[in-house]
Formats: structure tokens, sequence, C-alpha cells
């Protein structure tokens, strides 16, 4: 397994995700969204998995301005202004290759083990 966690050190969420890893000794690597983002290729193959960009914005950011613009903007905008304003995704974003989850999915993880 290779399993990627992105969030951010402040997200309940994002802690409760790496502890789960944690406890069942699974290697994983955790990208700080705040400090280095997220790449465009990553971010392509998280909304192939997921279902799309809709799926990936949380309502409850508290970058409310990000957020609302990202919702308005053209279809091609979108994901350009998602990268530059990471912190409108919902967290944690977990990845292991093809395969990811958006929020806190236990159930989802055991099928991956």
């Amino acid at each position: 397994m290779n399993i990627q966690i992105f969030g951010t050190k402040k997200s309940a969420d994002t802690r409760k995700a790496e502890r789960y890893f944690k406890e069942r000794r699974i290697k994983y690597q955790f990208v700080d969204l705040a400090e280095k983002g997220i790449s465009k290729g990553e971010l392509t193959s998280v909304m192939q998995a997921v279902g799309g960009l809709e799926a990936l914005l949380d309502d409850k950011t508290k970058d409310q301005d990000a957020r609302a613009l990202v919702r308005y903007l053209a279809p091609q905008q979108k994901l350009e202004k998602v990268l530059e304003h990471p912190l409108v995704l919902r967290q944690p974003i977990v990845r292991n290759g093809k395969r990811a989850t958006v929020g806190y999915e236990p159930d989802a993880w055991k099928t991956w083990e």
C-alpha cells in the first residue's frame, strides 16, 4: 500500500485518519495542504476516484470567499482556483494508488488492507 493523507494539522478528521493508520502500523505520507498544497495530477486522480470536484469541496471551509468563487467559475477555471486555494477541499483526502476517499472513512480503508 502507498497511502497519502492530504490535510492540515489543525483538522480533527485528518488527525483521526493519521491515528487510524498508525495504530495498524501502516506507513503513510502526510501532505500538509496549508504548506504544500496538492499537485494537479494528484487532484485529478482523486477527482476521478471520488466522482468529481464537487465531491471534494468543503462547504464549511474557513475560506468562504474562495469557496464561493470556485462555485461560480467556469468548469475549466475551477481546477486552477482550487489548486491556488487547497484549503477549500474537504479533509482528509486519503489516497491509495488510484483509490481515494474524502473525509474520515475507516470502513473504506479497511477494504484496502
